[in-house]
């Protein structure tokens, strides 16, 4: 299998995400960016803004070719005078709701090669609610378990776990919302000696993953679309939003490497909302939607059971 068809496949999701939330949004058209890398290859940043149901959202591709960088050498126990290359091919996703009832979600499926033969995939998709519902967060985690256990029994357990792990805020001791799944350096086992599986088949489950976002999205903006909410609930949306911000631009693996290998910074910061609010100590009300959604904001809930 060789990466042109993984990037096919990569484009083809773009696409048709992009379509299924236009077609939901009613309003919001994506505006595309071409781009290329200054290594090799490029990308299409989409921006939504200014819809009915999204106040701003993107749909990154990518396929980006080029020497590894001395920051990924290091990371990947590399020798210096190794001559190696990679290829690097994704879909990148997150997007921000007016409605402080529609949470905030984001994606990631991505794939890379090196020119020795080594490969691996990532990836991850979660769910960042304002005011946190259980029946959704039970809907989001029941269909990334089926999409899941189409593949292998153990996939849902162990990459849920590593979502609560990755999409945390240290300084807050909370989580960045309800978790997913999160998933990284998943190598083929083209032999069959051990546990993994082979390259098609981590290729399916990846697909699949894509594939479960635009259905579980629009799910979601369509329940939740034309809820009420007050003023309140407004600037709550708005300090979520800050820690949103907080966790991407401290803890994100991704966002810090690609800031620090002189990647695109527009389509690197894309994921950052168009607004964002900090206010000194606030505490919740006792009792209130807000503080029973920050005790949801933990490790180890069982939403899929």
């Amino acid at each position: 299998m060789k990466v042109e068809e993984i990037e096919d496949f990569f484009r083809a999701l773009q696409d048709n995400i992009c379509q299924a939330i236009e077609a939901t949004d009613g309003i919001g058209k994506f505006r595309e960016d071409i781009w290329a890398h200054h290594s090799g290859g490029g990308g299409r940043t989409r921006l939504i803004q200014n819809g009915d149901v999204l106040e701003k959202g993107g749909v990154n591709f990518s396929s980006v070719k080029g020497e590894v960088h001395p920051r990924l050498r290091q990371q990947m126990n590399l020798g210096d005078n190794d001559d190696f290359h990679f290829t690097a091919t994704g879909v990148s996703i997150v997007m921000h709701p007016k409605n402080p009832h529609v949470p905030i979600i984001h994606m990631n499926v991505r794939y890379f090669e090196l020119s020795n033969g080594t490969c691996w995939f990532g990836g991850g998709i979660d769910l960042t609610p304002h005011y946190v519902v259980e029946t959704d967060a039970q809907f989001f985690h029941t269909t990334l378990k089926s999409a899941c256990d189409r593949h292998h029994p153990d996939f849902y357990e162990k990459f849920s776990k590593w979502a609560d792990d990755y999409f945390y805020i240290p300084h807050r001791n909370e989580t960045r919302g309800i978790g997913g799944i999160f998933f990284d350096y998943m190598k083929p086992d083209e032999a069959g000696n051990g546990n993994a599986l082979s390259k098609r088949q981590l290729f399916d489950f990846v697909k699949d993953i894509g594939e479960s976002f635009a259905p579980i999205y629009t799910a979601l903006m369509q329940k939740h679309r034309n809820d009420p909410f007050t003023e309140q609930q407004k600037q709550w949306q708005f300090l979520r939003r800050g820690r949103y911000v907080e966790f991407n631009l401290v803890w994100d693996r991704g966002t810090k490497f690609g800031l620090e290998t002189n990647g695109r910074t527009e389509s690197i910061l894309m994921s950052l909302p168009p607004q964002a609010n900090w206010e000194y100590n606030f505490e919740p009300q006792p009792g209130s939607e807000e503080a029973k959604t920050l005790e949801l904001l933990k490790k180890g809930l069982n939403w899929a059971s």
